[in-house]
């Protein structure tokens, strides 16, 4: 799994999402494809062979798919399997044929796309799965999401649009969104959001052609990058671009023929429905890292839709969370960070506080204002990080987002306080080491009469005191930061994107297989993994047949989170 506490990842995110701002509003290649590169205004599936000869139509969704091995590998050795039996919490045993085409719904890798993180995130777990498909072999579509963007979509266009074969599908698009007619009268629509969370000009233009060719009983599977309708579910947040083109291409465009929302982003399952049986299913879960499904809180949308589902529960979601507690176990090397801040902030107000036991705690802390008041960079360090915290603190605090700021950056710098005073009372007090010698002119002294065990030159207690301090830091850090991301997501309902990339949890998988019926009926079976394997064998199946079976005796059997859904029927 990414490491995305890691300092380098975190930098290295950092400047991608900087970059990919700066440039990809003013750089659309959207734009470019719409004059460039021409594609069908619809892909036609709605006259299959399986549909003449009386069978049910089949497709596959999963999204946010290349994260860690594991969980990405078993989703797509699920995919891979011509056919799946699963049982439902009914008891009822479901046979669940290979989808005769799989939509990639957004965020394929992760942290960011590049032509190496695609193969080696991607490409190569999907194609180990299955590498070559009997025909009629499947078709392959793709829509990107913000981190497909994070190259300006150059490895996205490269992968998904230049009609080559991947794991045993072929690719047929060459834009980033796109419309496939499916048989009784639905079609899938793919958008492009891009990175400002808007579709431009030429994809509403085209959508508005599709539009002219959809007759007034047809249906419309409607498949978005990202949730809007959870995202816009707080009231404090205000309408955004993608909630107003939304509702453009539900009002405007597409009308009520929208009967299924289908949406990644959020790497969980969440099912929203509305009195006239129309869904809204978030499915996340393809490989990245598991987001809370009790935050951000979602029971009842704007638009009258209803939670009906969460896969993880949230009792369980609220669980997890407190395994930020344990944030240093998670994220280890994140305590560079706060152990190099820590050290920053010690050395600014560095006062000698080697003799100050719990009982001259006022004496302290007027030394320590003393040293502030002498060292004015050791105050713009201080007012850093407070400003700091308050910039890392979620806007979903709303009008309290300064005090949370200000409440977690105290925080540290209290700690960053206690463990350099610390440090220096157990090496001064409690080792009985004091800096002296004849360089020093206390060599006439006897250690004993400074109340000292031995001297050591000042450069050892220097570095034995900034060793302490740097481990406090690495150790104490951690725990505070995990102990704001708990408190934030399971109190305040704040933080749920870091407080769980934290944790990386490669568990609590989806995906989602849709069955046409010849009666028009549309019904999804959302599939679900509870615990991924860790451990594989190698197989000799051959190339149809995956590369690797699971090896872990504590990895569980897929299973429908819920019983089959039914989509409104015609009209």
């Amino acid at each position: 799994m990414v490491k995305w506490l890691h300092p380098a990842q975190l930098i290295r995110t950092g400047l991608d999402a900087l970059v990919a701002a700066v440039f990809g509003a003013r750089a659309d290649h959207r734009l470019i494809e719409a004059v460039v590169r021409p594609q069908p205004l619809y892909f036609d599936y709605s006259s299959e062979s399986e549909q003449a000869a009386g069978e049910d139509f089949w497709l596959d969704y999963v999204s946010d798919t290349g994260d860690g091995w594991n969980p990405t590998y078993a989703v797509a050795r699920l995919l891979a399997q011509p056919s799946l039996s699963l049982e439902d919490g009914t008891g009822q045993t479901h046979a669940l044929p290979r989808g005769r085409i799989l939509v990639l719904g957004g965020d394929q890798v992760y942290p960011g796309a590049s032509r190496d993180t695609y193969e080696e995130r991607l490409v190569q777990p999907y194609e180990e799965a299955m590498a070559r498909s009997p025909a009629p072999s499947p078709d392959l579509f793709a829509i990107p999401g913000n981190h497909d963007w994070y190259d300006g979509l150059s490895s996205f266009m490269r992968l998904f649009c230049a009609n080559r074969w991947l794991a045993g599908r072929r690719t047929r698009q060459s834009r980033s969104y796109f419309a496939l007619k499916l048989p009784q009268g639905w079609w899938l629509v793919g958008t492009d959001v891009q990175l400002e969370n808007d579709i431009d000009v030429p994809q509403v233009e085209y959508f508005r052609q599709l539009a002219t060719h959809m007759g007034p009983t047809d249906r419309v599977i409607l498949c978005n990058a990202e949730p809007a309708w959870i995202l816009a579910a707080t009231s404090h947040r205000p309408r955004g671009y993608l909630e107003n083109n939304l509702d453009y291409l539900q009002e405007k465009v597409f009308g009520r023929r929208i009967s299924l929302f289908l949406a990644g982003d959020l790497h969980h399952y969440r099912r929203h429905e509305d009195p006239d049986g129309r869904q809204k299913i978030t499915a996340g879960g393809g490989g990245a890292f598991m987001h809370p499904t009790h935050t951000p809180k979602a029971d009842q949308l704007r638009d009258g839709y209803t939670l009906r589902k969460s896969f993880p529960d949230e009792r369980t979601s609220r669980k997890l969370a407190r395994q930020n507690l344990l944030l240093i176990r998670h994220s280890p090397l994140f305590g560079l960070l706060t152990g190099a801040l820590y050290l920053l902030l010690a050395l600014a107000t560095f006062t000698e506080l080697g003799h100050h036991g719990l009982d001259r705690v006022p004496d302290a802390v007027r030394m320590v204002a003393a040293s502030i008041v002498h060292r004015p960079w050791s105050l713009v360090l201080g007012l850093g990080t407070l400003g700091g915290m308050i910039a890392l603190a979620d806007p979903a605090f709303g009008r309290h987002r300064m005090l949370a700021g200000l409440l977690h950056g105290s925080a540290h710098i209290a700690a960053a306080f206690g463990v350099a005073w610390t440090s220096l009372y157990f090496i001064v007090s409690g080792l009985g080491i004091c800096a002296g010698g004849p360089e020093m002119g206390v060599a006439f002294l006897d250690p004993t009469e400074a109340g000292c065990a031995g001297w050591v030159p000042l450069w050892t207690k220097f570095f034995l005191g900034c060793g302490l301090t740097f481990l406090g830091g690495f150790l104490v850090g951690p725990f505070i930061m995990g102990l704001y991301l708990t408190v934030s997501v399971n109190v305040f309902g704040t933080h749920s994107n870091e407080a769980f990339i934290s944790l990386a949890i490669p568990d609590w998988k989806n995906f989602l297989r849709l069955r046409i019926e010849r009666s028009g009926q549309l019904t999804v079976y959302p599939v679900g993994l509870e615990r991924v394997p860790r451990q594989w064998r190698e197989t000799d199946a051959g190339p149809y047949a995956p590369a690797y079976e699971p090896d872990d005796p504590k990895a569980t059997a897929p299973v429908l989170i819920e019983p089959p859904i039914r989509v409104r029927p015609r009209g």
